[in-house]
Formats: C-alpha cells, structure tokens, sequence
C-alpha cells in the first residue's frame, strides 16, 4: 500500500509533467512542490542520487519558469532542436558523471542501486536542462529516464511510484509528439 507521501508526490509530479507536455509554464511551479515530496520519499527509500536530483529540479524549475514565462526572449520561447553532435557530447558526459557518482554512492552509502540510480540522476540533468531550453530532445531523454526508473522503482517496492512513472514514458512519447507538432507549425 503506497503511502500519503509517495501518492501525493506522484499526483503533484504528474500533473507537472503533464503541464510540460503541453508546453505550459505552470509546469513549473507544480513541479517544484513534487519534487519536494520525492526528495522525502526517495531518501526514506535509500535512492539518494534521486534526493539530489529533486533538489536539482527545484533549482532549474525556478530557472526554468522564469525562463519562459518572465526572462525568455522570442527566440528561446520557442521549441527548438539540438544540433546532434552536442546531444551525443551531452549523453556521454552524463554516463561518465553517472558511473562517477555511482562509485562514490556504492563505496560511501547504503544506496540501493547505485548505478542505475546514478544513470537516471544524469539522464534526468540533461533532460531538464534540455526542458528548460524548449529542446525537442528533451523528450528522448525523458524516455531514457523512464524506461529505467520504472524497473528500479517496483524493484524497491514503489509499486506506485513505478505506475505513475510508466505514465511518465507515455507521457514522454506523447510530449515529443506534440511539441514535433508545434515546431512543425512555427518552421511553416
């Protein structure tokens, strides 16, 4: 049986990724109340490269909704896409922090999964910082996340958590598609 904490984090995280999806700024703020409560959450569950990756969130979830609602200028409004070559120096900076930070988890802590735990810290960095930037690749990264999230999850036991975030994946297909749509509509 989930707990309050691991039901209200996911319903207020849901409706945040839900937001961003649609490409809406409340996303934001919805977000930063979610990541609150999986930072509490993850650490009660031992999955501390979570808890720093919610405390990272809130940081660029404020970065972020200032960015597109108050300080963004026309262009960065705008969905774009990343040149291929900074996507590839991105996901290999990310599995090398990844397997860094991993180490120092599995040799200082009591991490449960270290390793994947540390892949998902990573993978989720660069897509939020591609989110913040309205970068179409966001979406392929949010797709990485997942597909390893939901297995570590159920793996300890947040069978909640592991549902809400195989929502997230489709979320994560269907958020690709729409701003695919969007940028389709602006390039015409």
């Amino acid at each position: 049986m989930p707990s309050w904490l691991e039901i209200l984090a996911n319903l207020s995280y849901l409706a945040s990724v839900a937001l961003a999806a649609r490409n809406r700024a409340a996303t934001w703020p919805v977000g930063i109340l979610g990541c609150g409560l999986f930072a509490v959450l993850f650490f009660q569950n031992q999955l501390y490269a979570d808890v720093t990756l919610q405390g990272f969130f809130v940081f660029t979830s404020v970065v972020g909704w200032w960015h597109w609602h108050r300080g963004a200028s026309p262009e960065a409004a705008r969905i774009q896409v990343t040149p291929h070559r900074k996507l590839l120096a991105y996901a290999v900076i990310a599995i090398c922090v990844a397997f860094a930070y991993a180490f120092v988890l599995h040799t200082l802590t009591d991490a449960f999964a270290p390793w994947i735990d540390s892949l998902v810290l990573t993978l989720s960095v660069v897509a939020q910082l591609l989110l913040m930037r309205r970068r179409i690749e966001t979406w392929w990264f949010w797709l990485a996340v997942n597909t390893l999230a939901v297995p570590l999850f159920a793996w300890r036991g947040l069978q909640l958590t592991a549902v809400i975030y195989t929502l997230f994946w489709f979320n994560a297909l269907y958020g690709w598609w729409h701003w695919r749509r969007v940028l389709q509509r602006e390039d015409a």
